[in-house]
């Protein structure tokens, strides 16, 4: 999302905006909206045709236009005898003419995209050597394989030319592009590069012309403009400069200037996204904002003329454009920015509504790929929050408002005769509305400090309809972590700009610049964290249209309520004991992870990731999962600050590209791997990354054992004097090759089996008799399983770490019937999220966490 961040101007106050009267105040409001209700209409009705018709086929666009252009032409005909034509008539014809205008332009676009040889080859999943123009930067996408393979990257691109079979043909259509492969990384918009790939068809709804996957490296033709050559060079600049912070700051730094994420870590990622603080890591209107306001402050200090200072801001914003990347995006968030900026800066929050809505209806008519946008949508949704809530707010919560007492709306009806109200009641109480407000003074914000929580919560308010369709959740905590963060992005974001302009000419200055905005940037970090960890943070909700039906439900239930004082207080009353039943009831009834925890089977997804108890505050890790962001948030949970010894069983990346969550701000005494050194490039890439972190690494052979806290561990498997043990599939070897520990506490025992195959646990059985009460279900419960050797376990219960509606056919219905067959109960983390294994009356029990 990208609403203003803190308020940093203060509306002065107008007409629409001071407690007046009722006729006054009526007047002003109608007024504000027969100025915004011409171009709102139309910008909507822009909007709604581009998103319905973007899924349909060019004739359906034009259809549409036709049918809406024969209904304007009608409204023109009805009316054409009137002397004066309504306002009402005008809006109504307005908005039938842009429906029609952006039918047609998505009918246009769809065509030419879905006409000429690129789809016609992308039908036929064509291999091409072609010729394209990158219009964005790759975009990293790390991979989430089985296996470490390299990082995919993904771009937006112009195909300039095709060659098939000797045959080069000249297009100039946009396509998207998938690539593996780290030259990417460096590529910047406006280079032409020529690629070999598959032509593949477009998804419905984006208005490319095909997808394209490149195969092999690609040759560079032409170096980038000399534009993108200046943003490139300075956003390095600001990288290099970042390099003196903390890991987690030098990641944010840049993506909160100039929405570089390249280096962001995926955790801090994590937490903004879950504490509605997801908009400061994208370039948005708030950074122009800033900007110009602190160029136009700087041009005012030093007694500048007024249009020599709109110069110099203009300047300032142009640089930041630069630096920020003139991209679509970044140009949008211009538009939006400058608009919610004039509007609060001036006061004038119809002009700015209407700006807002001109805005809307020019982006949809020239880009309509806009309408099926995340991201335009919060922009525009934050933007019209910030504009029509934010200042009746404002004045509600200041104590320029105490005449207008919120509080006795709808609890009283509205006397004509003002002067009544001045009357003493009986008892010598007065119930003036002033006086009220008067006697009520204290409770009220200073202004500076209403709009700083007015904005935040206005724009919060606005998104929540656009969050619910996108991902299903709100987030109550957003808008306190928006308010606390709001002191420290401009300075970061100033400091971080200077250091930008700077470190091509002055490294070293680039580098004084940073370090206070670390600061800056370390606060918002600890924010977001402690954010994400109070209780009911972010609330499950319904997706999709069911979600918003839901919310709309929900939203005309509480106005009613909460407008009258007797409904409030119960509401409010209602609502503080449901926050003490969350806070001291329930972590009473059933906290996490259960007294007496054993061991804890985190819900990683589709991968490994365990926890075995060595005293307060200390955990032994088994395996990482895929993902860092799940593996360090489980740790959390469970309160593991010291890893005494961390096992990766085998180098797949669904069992260790967690790493770095577990290595995020923790001690790790030591890392065990295997002693078969299967899969070299992936056991090169965890040793590289425990030599930088200087963490001894170590591989045991069976017989090792050691002790920490209540647990024993004792390592079973593989045998190096034993080799490689093959099996059927890609990746058998290096699933073999897992180290299997075997772990006894004084209540009984787990097997934790890593991958292992048929092949594995056969020779196993054959070398050793090993029982156990718990299994953690070797290879998250494929149908590679031997039945001797589980059933010589005489296990009670299964644990099997998958993930929901994997790929991979996780768990084998053949081996849940095989291990219900044994009598062992099965505990799925896609089923049961987090999964412990506990003591309880001198026994081992297994306890469910939950979804």
């Amino acid at each position: 999302m990208s609403y203003s961040r803190s308020g940093e101007a203060r509306p002065a106050r107008t007409d629409a905006d001071s407690p007046s009267t009722g006729p006054a105040r009526t007047g002003s409001d109608a007024e504000g909206r027969e100025h915004a209700w011409p171009l709102i209409l139309p910008a909507i009705a822009a909007w709604a045709s581009a998103l319905t018709l973007l899924s349909c086929s060019a004739s359906t666009g034009m259809i549409v236009a036709i049918i809406t252009t024969l209904g304007a032409s009608a409204v023109a005909w009805r009316t054409r005898s009137l002397a004066r034509p309504s306002a009402w008539r005008n809006v109504a014809l307005a908005t039938l003419v842009c429906a029609a205008a952006s039918s047609a332009s998505v009918a246009f676009r769809i065509q030419a995209l879905t006409t000429g040889p690129t789809p016609e080859l992308a039908a036929h999943n064509t291999t091409i050597t072609a010729q394209i123009a990158l219009t964005d930067d790759p975009e990293r996408r790390p991979s989430k394989g089985g296996h470490f393979t390299q990082d995919s990257y993904v771009t937006p691109a112009i195909l300039k030319t095709i060659q098939t079979s000797g045959t080069r043909q000249a297009v100039n259509v946009p396509i998207t592009v998938f690539a593996t492969g780290n030259a990417w990384q460096d590529f910047l918009p406006s280079q032409h590069l020529e690629v070999t790939g598959r032509l593949a068809e477009r998804t419905p709804g984006d208005l490319v012309a095909g997808i394209l996957l490149v195969r092999g490296p690609p040759r560079v033709l032409t170096p980038p403009s000399g534009l993108q050559t200046v943003a490139g060079t300075l956003r390095s600049g600001l990288r290099s400069a970042a390099d003196t912070l903390p890991p987690d700051q030098r990641g944010l730094l840049p993506g909160l200037v100039v929405g570089d994420v390249s280096r962001m870590d995926p955790q801090v990622a994590s937490d903004l996204r879950e504490a509605g603080l997801s908009h400061l890591n994208a370039v948005s209107g708030a950074n122009l904002a800033i900007v110009a306001g602190a160029a136009l402050a700087l041009s005012r200090l030093i007694g500048l003329s007024l249009s020599v200072r709109a110069i110099f801001a203009a300047v300032a914003m142009l640089a930041f454009t630069v630096v920020a990347r003139p991209s679509p995006s970044v140009l949008r968030a211009l538009l939006m920015g400058l608009v919610a900026a004039v509007a609060l800066g001036t006061g004038r929050a119809r002009d700015g509504l209407a700006a807002l809505s001109a805005t809307v209806l020019l982006l949809v008519l020239f880009a309509p790929e806009l309408a099926r946008s995340y991201g335009f949508a919060l922009s525009v949704t934050a933007t019209a929050g910030i504009l029509i809530l934010a200042p009746r707010w404002r004045d509600r919560l200041s104590a320029q408002n105490d005449q207008n007492d919120p509080g006795h709306e709808g609890d009283q009806p509205r006397r004509k005769d003002r002067g009544q109200r001045s009357a003493p009641a009986a008892g010598g109480q007065s119930k003036d509305r002033s006086g009220a407000g008067a006697a009520r003074t204290p409770y009220r914000l200073p202004r500076w400090m209403a709009e700083a929580v007015a904005v935040p919560a206005a724009a919060q308010v606005a998104v929540t309809p656009v969050l619910v369709l996108m991902s299903g959740q709100l987030t109550p905590v957003a808008v306190v972590a928006n308010l606390l963060v709001a002191p420290a992005v401009a300075p970061a974001t100033l400091l971080g700009f200077g250091a930008a302009l700077v470190a091509p000419i002055w490294p070293g200055g680039a580098r004084l610049l940073v370090v206070p905005a670390g600061f800056a940037v370390g606060w918002i970090i600890m924010v977001a964290r402690w954010a994400v960890n109070l209780p009911f943070a972010t609330l499950p909700w319904p997706a999709g249209l069911p979600g918003l039906g839901l919310l709309a439900i929900t939203v005309a239930v509480a106005i009613p309520i909460l407008r009258r004082r007797a409904w409030r207080a119960m509401a409010l009353t209602m609502a503080g004991a449901a926050l003490v039943a969350v806070l001291v009831v329930r972590p009473i009834a059933g906290p996490w992870p259960p007294r007496g925890w054993l061991m804890v089977m985190c819900d990683v997804g589709q991968g490994d990731g365990l926890i075995i108890a060595s005293g307060p505050g200390r955990g032994v890790v088994v395996d990482t999962g895929p993902d860092p962001v799940a593996m360090d948030r489980c740790l959390r949970r469970v309160g593991v600050e010291d890893v005494p010894l961390l096992v990766l069983t085998h180098p797949h990346a669904d069992h260790v590209d967690g790493l770095p969550g577990v290595l995020r701000n923790r001690r790790v005494g030591a890392v065990v791997v295997s002693p078969q050194r299967t899969g070299a490039r992936a056991s090169a890439h965890i040793s590289t990354t425990l030599a930088h972190r200087r963490i001894p690494e170590w591989t045991a052979s069976p017989g090792t054992r050691w002790r920490f806290g209540p647990s024993e561990l004792t390592v079973l498997a593989p045998d190096p004097t034993l080799g490689e043990t093959n099996g059927q599939g890609e990746g058998s070897a290096i699933n073999n090759s897992s180290v299997v520990l075997h772990v006894r506490w004084r209540p009984g025992s787990a097997l934790l089996g890593g991958d292992l195959e048929t092949e594995a646990q056969e020779q196993l059985l054959h070398r050793l008799a090993v029982r156990a009460d718990i299994l953690k279900t070797p290879h998250h419960g494929s149908n590679r399983q031997s039945p001797a050797f589980l059933s010589s376990l005489g296990v009670r219960a299964a644990l099997i770490s998958v993930g929901a509606d994997n790929d991979y056919g996780h768990p084998a219905p053949s081996t849940l019937a095989l291990l219900r067959r044994l009598g062992a109960t099965v505990y799925r983390t896609d089923q049961s999220g987090d999964v412990a294994v506990v003591e309880r009356d001198g026994e081992i029990a297994v306890v469910p966490r939950g979804p």
